[in-house]
């Protein structure tokens, strides 16, 4: 197990990002956290504390990207944990919303990735995508969302290849019952814990955890890895 010293964590300024941001933080490792907004993003930097700092860009806007990440000299640890919740359906498609989900999700990730696979070590490093269980399980209006989850491990698949021995993992998680969107939908987490296996829906530790192993392991290369509490079988 290797523990990253320098990662950058794309959606980093609130909930499972920050979470993560929190984490390696107190290892003593160098974080940067980035969001659309600098001072949204320093702030968060601020109360992440340790070696924390900020980059702001806008990931549906990819030909920023590029000149937002020049200071980053180096990582070895990269999470592509921002996402955009949209509902959408075939029946009642939102061109502007989906066009919009696309870039960020698929196009922006790349792009993020494409500027800073130089600068890992000769010797790897390791990326993690967030996708989600929509991919598997969707529900309705999660057209667009089901489709780009499934766009993610496509990508996962395609990049643990290309660019080896950076080793490239997914992570879709359930439904995280303590993150800022979830936390108040209380009589919906009850329906789900009844309905999982494991008695109870995801936190973010277990999220976290999660993340961390896709990022430590070196044995683990080319992997969706779903976190669901044992939904997924119901």
């Amino acid at each position: 197990m290797a523990e990253p010293k320098q990662v950058v964590i794309v959606g980093g300024t609130q909930g499972l990002g920050f979470e993560i941001a929190r984490h390696y933080a107190a290892k003593g490792a160098e974080v940067v956290i980035t969001g659309r907004d600098l001072a949204k993003a320093q702030a968060a930097a601020g109360e992440v504390g340790g070696r924390t700092s900020a980059v702001a860009f806008d990931l549906s806007k990819p030909e920023t990207i590029a000149a937002s990440l020049s200071a980053i000299a180096s990582l070895d640890g990269l999470v592509m944990g921002a996402i955009l919740r949209d509902e959408n359906t075939a029946r009642n498609f939102d061109i502007g919303r989906a066009t919009n989900l696309v870039m960020l999700k698929l196009v922006g990730y790349l792009e993020t990735i494409h500027t800073l696979v130089p600068r890992f070590p000769e010797r790897g490093g390791a990326i993690v995508l967030f996708g989600g269980t929509a991919f598997h399980r969707p529900y309705p209006g999660s057209t667009t969302v089901s489709t780009v989850n499934g766009g993610i491990s496509g990508m996962m698949h395609s990049l643990a290849t290309e660019i080896a021995p950076v080793r490239v993992n997914a992570i879709h998680p359930g439904v995280v019952n303590d993150s800022p969107y979830w936390r108040e939908k209380t009589e919906a987490l009850e329906r789900l814990r009844t309905r999982t296996p494991g008695g109870r829906p995801l936190h973010m530790t277990d999220i976290i955890g999660a993340v961390a192993f896709l990022l430590e392991n070196e044995g683990i290369n080319g992997h969706d890895l779903v976190v669901d509490n044992g939904r997924m079988v119901m």
